[in-house]
C-alpha cells in the first residue's frame, strides 16, 4: 500500500472510529458536550494549520504559473473558459436541487412543526450586498486579505501581480524563482501538516456526534437522506460531464482525489483540502500553470454542492411553512442564487447567509433556517465533498481545452512542477 493510500485509510479509520467514540460519550456520560468543546480544539488546531499554508500556496503558484505563461491574453482566454464551465455546473447544480425537492418534498414531513415566524435564526444577510461582494473581490490591502485567507481576493491580486511579473520580462526572473521555492516548500509543509489529518477527523467526527447524538439523524433521517442522494446523482452527472471531455481517465482523476475529498468530507471545510487537490491535480497530469490558475477560481465560484444546497434548502423550508412556489418564481429564485452564491467561499457559514437573504427576497420566514442548525454540519460535509469533486473536474477539463494535460504518470509531483 503507498503511503497515499495509507493515509486515506487513515483517514476514514478515523471518521468509523469517531463516529463509534462519539456514540458511546453521548450515551455513556453525563456530560458529552463538555468532551466535545475539548476535542473540538484538535480539529481547530488541524484547520487553522492547514489555513495557514493557503495564502502563501495561492499566492506562490497562481503568480508563477500566470508569469510562465507570458502572456496576457492567454491568461484571460484561459480565464473565460473556466468561467464558462463554472457557470455551466452552476446551472446543473442549481437546476438539480430544484428539481429534486419538488419530486422529493422533505418539508411537507416537517409542515406543522417549523419554527415560529418571529423566531430569530442568529444568521446575519449583511454580507450578501454589492458593497460587501465587492470588499471581497478587491482587496484594500492584500496583507490583510492573506491574514483573512480571502481566496477570492488573493486571486485578484495574484492575477495583477503575475501578469506584471510577465510584462517584465527577465527582470521578474529572480522573483518568480523565489515563489516558486516558496510553493515547493508550502506542499512539503502540507506534508508534515496531512500526517495529523487521521486525529483532526477523528476529533471533529466524535465531538460532532457526543454533542449532537445520533437522534438528530433520525430526526432529519428523510431529508438529510434525500439530499445525500441528490449529491450522489451530482457526483454522477459531474463525472458523466468529466468522461465526455476526458473519457476513462475520469476515474483516475476521481482516484487522485479521494483523499483531499475524504478529508473535506470529514473536516466539512473545502478549503482543508486544497492543498491535496493541487497536488492530485498535478499527479493526474493537469500542468502546474493551469491547476494553480483554475482551482483558486473554481474556489470562489465553483462551488457545485453549495450551490445545490441552496436551492434544496430555500425549497425545503417554504414547504415547510406549507408555502407554494409557483415555477416562475423557483426559477427567478435559481437566478438571483446563481449571482448571490458568486464569491461566498469568503463569507463565514456561507451556504446559510446565501440561503437567509434569498428567504428575505421571497418572503419565505427567516426562522425557517432553525430547521437546517441542528444538521448543517452533516450536509455540510457532502457539500464539501462535492465542492472537491466539481473543481477538479472542471480544472482538469479546462486544461484538456487548452491542451495542457498530459499523460499519466508517476513521477513525483515535486519533479514535475512547472514542466
Amino acid at each position: 500500500m503507498t503511503k497515499k493510500n495509507r493515509l486515506t485509510a487513515y483517514i476514514f479509520a478515523g471518521l468509523v472510529l469517531g463516529v463509534i467514540a462519539g456514540y458511546f460519550i453521548n450515551t455513556g456520560t453525563a456530560n458529552p458536550a463538555a468532551y466535545s468543546d475539548a476535542v473540538s480544539l484538535v480539529s481547530t488546531l488541524f484547520l487553522r494549520l492547514i489555513k495557514m499554508i493557503i495564502a502563501p500556496l495561492v499566492f506562490s503558484t497562481l503568480v508563477v504559473g500566470i508569469a510562465k505563461m507570458g502572456d496576457a491574453k492567454e491568461v484571460g482566454r484561459i480565464g473565460a473558459k473556466a468561467l464558462a464551465w463554472f457557470i455551466f455546473a452552476s446551472v446543473i447544480s442549481l437546476t438539480l436541487g430544484l428539481i429534486l425537492v419538488n419530486l422529493f418534498r422533505p418539508g411537507d414531513a416537517l409542515m406543522g412543526l417549523a419554527p415560529a415566524v418571529d423566531a430569530a435564526s442568529g444568521i446575519s444577510t449583511s454580507s450578501l450586498t454589492l458593497k460587501e461582494f465587492v470588499t471581497h473581490l478587491v482587496p484594500s490591502s492584500i496583507v490583510e486579505g492573506m491574514a483573512k485567507n480571502e481566496i477570492l481576493q488573493i486571486v485578484v491580486f495574484s492575477l495583477f501581480f503575475g501578469t506584471a511579473a510577465a510584462a517584465i520580462g527577465d527582470r521578474a526572473k529572480v522573483v518568480v524563482e523565489a515563489l516558486d521555492g516558496v510553493a515547493h516548500i508550502m506542499l512539503k509543509l502540507t506534508g508534515y501538516v496531512m500526517n495529523l489529518a487521521p486525529i483532526a477527523v477523528f476529533a471533529a467526527v466524535s465531538g460532532m456526534i457526543a454533542k449532537s447524538g445520533l437522534g438528530v439523524l433520525s430526526t432529519y433521517g428523510v431529508f438529510m437522506g434525500e439530499f445525500y442522494l441528490a449529491i450522489v446523482l451530482l457526483w454522477v452527472i459531474l463525472a458523466g460531464l468529466g468522461f465526455l471531455f476526458l473519457g476513462p481517465r475520469v476515474v483516475r482523476l476521481l482516484k487522485e482525489v479521494r483523499e483531499p475529498t475524504l478529508l473535506a468530507f470529514s473536516t466539512a471545510s473545502s478549503e482543508a483540502a486544497f492543498p491535496k487537490t493541487l497536488e492530485g491535480l498535478e499527479r493526474f497530469g493537469v500542468k502546474n500553470r493551469i491547476a494553480s490558475f483554475v482551482l483558486p477560481i473554481g474556489y470562489s465560484f465553483n462551488l457545485d454542492g453549495s450551490m445545490m444546497y441552496c436551492t434544496f434548502a430555500t425549497v425545503f423550508i417554504a414547504q415547510a411553512y406549507g408555502i407554494e412556489m409557483s415555477l416562475g418564481t423557483q426559477i427567478t429564485m435559481m437566478l438571483v442564487l446563481m449571482l448571490t452564491s458568486k464569491g461566498m467561499a469568503g463569507v463565514p457559514r456561507a451556504s446559510l447567509v446565501v440561503i437567509a437573504a434569498t428567504l428575505n427576497q421571497f418572503n419565505i420566514p427567516e426562522a425557517g433556517l432553525l430547521l437546517l442548525l441542528a444538521i448543517d454540519h452533516f450536509l455540510d460535509m457532502a457539500r464539501s465533498a462535492t465542492n472537491v469533486v466539481g473543481n477538479a473536474v472542471a480544472t482538469a477539463v479546462v486544461a484538456k481545452w487548452e491542451g495542457e494535460l498530459d499523460m499519466p504518470t508517476h513521477k513525483d509531483v515535486a519533479s514535475s512542477r512547472l514542466t
